[in-house]
């Protein structure tokens, strides 16, 4: 659940009031944070810490004593005379100190290499309001210039530095962070759509104290986490049969657009799906066929609505598709009993025929991006991503997954549902043919398109997290391929937990 300012302190208040006292919720909270941090770094040994005076600043000296147990350097850089520290953050600098003594008497050790650095934002917590001052404002802006200049990872501590938790609205210096690991429950500010630079990639790392006597907020809006979306995606019984895992039929593909059927299709295999069917035109038939991976079956078909005669459970249209049989694309989405997921070109047709939805014979999964969704509902280019979705809510029963650097996900008697995961590095074509896919395979294996939209979003982010942290990609060579490559991997992180 989302929380404002004023509600996240009333929640420490009520805990405080139970006796939990403000020092154990600092211990989980920097435990957490070291833990956290060691989830997104794979070759950083060297953590610079900035930390200001308050409970943040106890929060990354916290944070700092794990990780300096654990191997790593650390560089502590305060920003207030010691004078002024809050008695807690004293504490914690005197549990941290002794061990960073002992570190520096103990056999030298290689120094870090360059481009190795990651950072600790923890100078201002949720209590800070208004412009920034010096000197944290000289220390925000020395943390973006070792970001730009060194490369190092910056993650800010429950919220950036210079970001108001509850509007959004950041400051000219705020910190830009590559991750946000928001502590306790996540802050409303934190998913407006003008912090998304400044946050970066959203982690919430609850505290059993505070989740316990949290109550659900009047606007239930959520949180894709592992937590949550865990209990959608059960373990696979040890009998199961393909037939349990979903016939998905794909129709996709058109001459010069053969790579957004191949990776949909592709896709849809490594996310579990039982048997999967791609529909191609005959033209293209022998293209598709020699390019697919083997385990899909790729059937010619004169017409799309001969889709409408086979035995499937899901289907998944649009990828590369074309406008040519425009009619036909429009006849399947209105008459398909099955849940399909609508992505691509069927999204462009639907959108000159948008009273379809309407008069779907089953549920539907609508995936656009922006400018798609420009083209769905023109208003929506004038309204915040979430009031788009709101209006596509109250409009119609179907799913709405819009895609963006906080993909948001909705249905009329759920919760909005932002998703947490994701890389800069996704901003390539056919990402969304993969998303497609792995839709697919979800829906199929028995999950509702809402649930499908929040797990699938979650996991093509996280694989792509995944796939960077290898070693092999950068954020500028990151190809679909590469995704759909490690979503093994990233099914098994959703299961084990993490952030």
């Amino acid at each position: 659940m989302l929380l404002s300012c004023r509600e996240m302190k009333d929640l420490e208040e009520r805990a405080f009031a139970d006796g939990i006292t403000a020092e154990a919720l600092m211990e989980e909270a920097g435990r957490k944070i070291a833990e956290a941090a060691q989830q997104f770094i794979w070759r950083s040994r060297r953590c610079i810490v900035f930390f200001g005076k308050g409970h943040n600043g106890g929060d990354a000296l916290v944070a700092a004593r794990h990780l300096a147990m654990r191997g790593f350097d650390i560089d502590l850089r305060e920003v207030f005379p010691r004078s002024e520290w809050a008695p807690l953050t004293v504490l914690q600098h005197e549990k941290l100190q002794p061990i960073l003594d002992s570190r520096l008497n103990a056999v030298p050790h290689l120094a870090t290499p360059p481009g190795s650095d990651f950072i600790f934002d923890g100078l201002l917590g949720i209590g800070a309001g208004g412009a920034l001052r010096e000197p944290i404002r000289r220390a925000t802006r020395e943390i973006n210039a070792l970001r730009a200049s060194s490369n190092a990872r910056v993650f800010a501590l429950d919220l950036p530095t210079g970001l108001d938790a509850d509007t959004g609205g950041a400051d000219p210096d705020a910190v830009v962070a590559d991750y946000t690991l928001t502590i306790g429950l996540a802050k409303k500010g934190l998913l407006a759509d003008a912090a998304t630079r400044f946050v970066g990639r959203l982690a919430v790392l609850p505290l059993e104290e505070l989740s316990k006597r949290a109550t659900t907020p009047g606007d239930g809006d959520i949180v894709a986490t592992p937590e949550n979306l865990r209990p959608v995606l059960p373990r696979r019984n040890f009998d199961t049969h393909k037939g349990d895992c979903g016939r998905v039929g794909i129709i996709a593909g058109s001459r010069g657009f053969i790579g957004a059927a191949v990776m949909a299709s592709q896709a849809c295999v490594h996310a579990g799906a039982g048997l999967i069917t791609l529909f191609v035109t005959e033209d293209i038939y022998p293209i598709v066929a020699t390019a697919v991976t083997p385990e899909v079956m790729v059937t010619p078909v004169k017409s799309y609505l001969d889709v409408l005669e086979a035995r499937t459970d899901v289907l998944a249209i649009g990828p590369g598709l074309g406008k040519a049989h425009a009619s036909e694309v429009r006849q399947i989405i209105e008459r398909a009993t099955q849940p399909m997921i609508v992505d691509a070109d069927a999204l462009n047709i639907l959108a000159e025929s948008i009273y379809l939805l309407d008069r779907c014979a089953g549920p539907r999964l609508l995936t656009p991006h922006p400018g798609e969704m420009a083209r769905l509902d023109p208003q929506s280019s004038h309204h915040s991503r979430r009031e788009t979705v709101a209006a596509f809510m109250d409009r119609w029963p179907h799913v709405l997954l819009l895609k963006g650097a906080r993909t948001l996900i909705g249905q009329r008697g759920h919760p909005f549902s932002y998703n947490t995961t994701g890389s800069p590095g996704m901003a390539t074509g056919g990402m969304g043919d993969v998303l497609t896919g792995v839709l697919a395979a979800l829906a199929g294996q028995g999950l509702a398109l809402y649930d499908a939209a929040r797990v699938g979003a979650w996991l093509c982010g996280r694989a792509a997290e995944i796939a960077l942290a290898s070693g092999h990609d950068s954020e500028e060579s990151l190809t679909p391929m590469a995704l759909i490559s490690h979503l093994g991997p990233t099914f098994e992180a959703l299961r084990r937990g993490g952030y």
